[in-house]
């Protein structure tokens, strides 16, 4: 079973923020906008990885924001180069319009999240404060399809969770569901059971199972009956 994650260091504090972004505008107009925001404290932005992690090295950053389309050395290289510099801070990364192929690359890689640009202000501060507290956040328009690919590759190399994971069979029965790509409205429909029992079998299961999001349940694989003794 994994563990849970511990909170950041600045759950307490103001959360600190590397920003790395090759669109001067776009980099410019969020960094003014995450400096006005109480509990947030930029770091450091630019455009070239090597600046933001010579300037922000002592600094420990909790979030490092990355931009998806970096001209020059692939995004998905430089996010593992970021990784292994800050080992304790959590990555989100911007895209205008992802491929989905693309954020599955990255979120099997590690990543926390994945934000939109042309998402508003609001949604990029209770991004980075979520995935700061330890949670994932990633587009609504997205997780569909994007559990569906999980769970495809998942397939693909025969990976399953092993383990004897103590869910009820109704939590059990859920949870192959949502490895099975299917969202809350579908599993009511399914099992014939209101959306707000889905909602609570949910978050019971994600508890049991010490994770924090659907994504993180897709990632375990399906769930084997348990073990007789």
């Amino acid at each position: 079973m994994s563990k849970e994650k511990k909170p950041l260091r600045g759950s307490k504090k103001s959360i600190s923020i590397l920003l790395i972004d090759d669109n001067r505008l776009f980099r410019v107009g969020l960094s003014a906008l995450l400096k006005r925001q109480a509990g947030l404290r930029l770091l450091a932005a630019s455009k070239r990885p090597e600046d933001v992690a010579r300037l922000g090295r002592w600094q420990h950053p909790d979030i490092v924001l990355l931009d998806l389309g970096l001209s020059g050395k692939g995004s998905l290289d430089v996010s593992q180069g970021l990784r292994a510099a800050y080992p304790e801070a959590r990555l989100i990364v911007m895209g205008l319009i992802p491929l989905e192929s693309e954020i599955l690359a990255f979120v099997k890689q590690g990543v926390s999240g994945f934000l939109l640009k042309d998402a508003s202000i609001h949604d990029f501060v209770a991004a980075i404060r979520n995935v700061a507290a330890g949670g994932r956040v990633f587009p609504s328009s997205l997780t569909d399809s994007l559990l569906s690919q999980i769970v495809a590759d998942a397939a693909r190399r025969g990976k399953v969770r092993i383990g004897d994971v103590k869910l009820t069979a109704r939590e059990r029965e859920i949870a192959d569901l949502i490895a099975d790509g299917l969202g809350n409205k579908a599993i009511g429909s399914k099992l014939n059971i209101a959306i707000d029992t889905v909602k609570s079998h949910v978050h019971s299961i994600l508890e049991k199972l010490a994770v924090r999001s659907r994504v993180d349940i897709v990632l375990q694989g399906r769930i084997p009956p348990p073990v007789a003794r």
